[in-house]
């Protein structure tokens, strides 16, 4: 039996962005969290290097900060966005501090503690706070326990997302809102409607789509193709963000290594021992993440390399062990010890740079829905997102957002609608599930072949004629069979890879994340942003800005 469940604040996603918005409302709204799979299976608990925030006030300045950012994003960062992200930072870390998270610290000249601020590629100061090389996973536990144990935060772990629920889907008179969405639980194969008076979106990027990614098999974009199909405008989706250095090993799925070994004194070098990056940037290592991992794929393609290897042997093995614990613990596992030898590292899809657009209080193009972390827009990342930037987003939108929907909810009226149930009675049960299957390995091949590090304008529109097949066949399985958790992502990740593949089309130039050999220059004048209009778009009061 499909039942109806309400509330005041909805959130699809149980991330970073996700957590930090729900415990910034719960005291005074309800809140239902949505989670595809456990409520920590997500990008943010695998995150190693950190957050990005102005702490060291005698060294570093926010003016530096704002200008790294600038710099990593080749033009296309919003100013204004990133002077409000980076002027924020300090009072999120603060929050963060306040809830019991345990950032690493280090001895003073004194002989108190401090915490320790790292360095990574793209920045001139050290700025990045950590715990040791899992800060990811100290945040997403400690954020966890505070929500699990709130008495006005429902959990609903294992359930996926379908769709957005709409006042125009469902006929409804008024302006076009957002009303609530209908979502799989995983474990009764049942669909259910769940209602709010506002909805965020925090289900991440769309990494997954790739054949090598460094995220969890969450990521598949399902909030983006969401918002897409009610009607909102996405903006810079060829902008996505490869790792450089990910472990090459049959076994280490999804294993990254941070940026803050590079930041720490690690060297990437060939299989003589010879270093590289000097030849590409006189940064080297500390380079923009879309320098290194392009000049990592040239060298892995100019020698026929399967991997190159990064170094870190030369310091002391206590620093090692101390700094990179969880590291030096699984690169054991796979036979690899990083005080006595180098490791193979190659490229793997990391970051959605682009998403959904929204504003400074994570308004999208819909009313009463919100978009917050990797799934939205905001102008901060531009055309390459600089290190740790990505969890400072969550954090500043997480409570921009909160701020936001607490101001509206005493006049927002009465409790949430109750909805029409999903209508499945004219589906049946898949008879070869093999389908799904293949079609997934094949489109991640196709996206990692043709719209990866390095593009070109026959190799995009190859990817796209077999992604819009694929779409197709995905079309006619959706319409006639009953949905499973592979479907949902399958369907999301294929819309997400075609828009993909359209923004990457439409950008005649190279620039950051996205290099063509084309136009292997950048165009001169003012760059844009590459927006694209859903064909459910509707003209109104409000909208996200570009």
């Amino acid at each position: 039996m499909q039942t109806s469940l309400s509330s005041d604040v909805l959130i699809v996603g149980g991330g970073l962005a996700g957590l930090g918005l729900a415990l910034r409302v719960a005291d005074k709204a309800r809140v239902t969290i949505l989670a595809k799979a456990a409520l920590t299976e997500g990008a943010s608990l695998y995150a190693q290097g950190g957050v990005a925030a102005v702490l060291d006030g005698k060294e570093d300045t926010f003016e530096s900060h704002i200008q790294d950012t600038i710099d990593a994003g080749v033009g296309l960062c919003r100013q204004d966005t990133v002077e409000f992200v980076v002027r924020q930072g300090p009072g999120a870390i603060r929050w963060l501090i306040d809830r019991g998270v345990p950032f690493s610290k280090e001895k003073q000249l004194g002989g108190g503690l401090e915490y320790h601020l790292t360095r990574e590629g793209g920045h001139t100061h050290r700025r990045v706070i950590h715990a040791a090389d899992a800060t990811g996973r100290a945040v997403e536990t400690t954020l966890e326990a505070l929500v699990r144990q709130h008495p006005n935060i429902t959990l609903h772990e294992n359930h996926i997302a379908i769709d957005l629920i709409t006042s125009q889907k469902i006929g409804r008179p008024g302006p076009k809102r957002c009303l609530g969405v209908y979502a799989l639980d995983k474990a009764t194969g049942q669909t259910h409607a769940f209602s709010a008076k506002f909805l965020a979106l925090a289900t991440g990027g769309a990494s997954k789509a790739y054949l090598y990614s460094s995220n969890p098999d969450t990521s598949t974009g399902d909030g983006i193709a969401m918002a897409w199909r009610a009607g909102c405008r996405v903006a810079n989706m060829e902008f996505v963000q490869f790792h450089p250095t990910c472990l090459y090993h049959p076994r280490a799925k999804s294993f990254l290594i941070s940026e803050s070994m590079r930041g720490e004194g690690g060297r990437l070098i060939l299989p003589d021992g010879k270093t590289f990056m000097e030849e590409h940037d006189p940064r080297a290592e500390l380079a923009p993440r879309d320098i290194v991992a392009r000049a990592i794929d040239y060298e892995m393609k100019r020698r026929g390399l399967d991997y190159v290897r990064l170094d870190i042997s030369h310091k002391p093995a206590d620093f090692i062990k101390s700094h990179f614990p969880t590291i030096y613990q699984r690169c054991r596992e796979y036979g690899y010890d990083i005080t006595r030898e180098p490791i193979p590292v190659v490229p793997a899809a990391h970051y959605t740079c682009g998403g959904i657009m929204t504003d400074h209080y994570a308004h999208t193009d819909l009313e009463r829905l919100y978009a917050v972390g990797e799934c939205a827009f905001t102008g901060l990342h531009g055309a390459n997102r600089l290190a740790s930037n990505s969890l400072l987003e969550c954090l500043v939108f997480a409570q921009t957002a909160a701020e936001d929907i607490l101001k509206q909810l005493p006049s927002s009226g009465p409790a949430s609608e109750i909805l029409p149930p999903w209508d499945e009675s004219r589906v049946t049960d898949p008879d070869e599930q093999v389908v799904v299957s293949h079609n997934w390995d094949e489109m991640r091949r196709c996206m990692w072949d043709y719209v990866g590090i390095v593009r070109s304008t026959k190799r995009l529109q190859r990817a796209l004629h077999r992604v819009n097949l694929l779409k197709e066949e995905v079309r006619e399985f959706y319409s006639n069979f009953k949905i499973t958790n592979d479907l949902i992502e399958l369907r999301n990740l294929l819309l997400v890879a075609e828009l993909t593949i359209h923004s990457a089309l439409s950008r005649k130039e190279s620039r950051g994340l996205h290099y063509t050999r084309d136009y292997p220059q950048a165009s001169p004048g003012v760059p844009q942003n590459t927006i694209l209009t859903s064909p459910q778009f509707e003209a109104s009061g409000r909208h996200a800005s570009a």
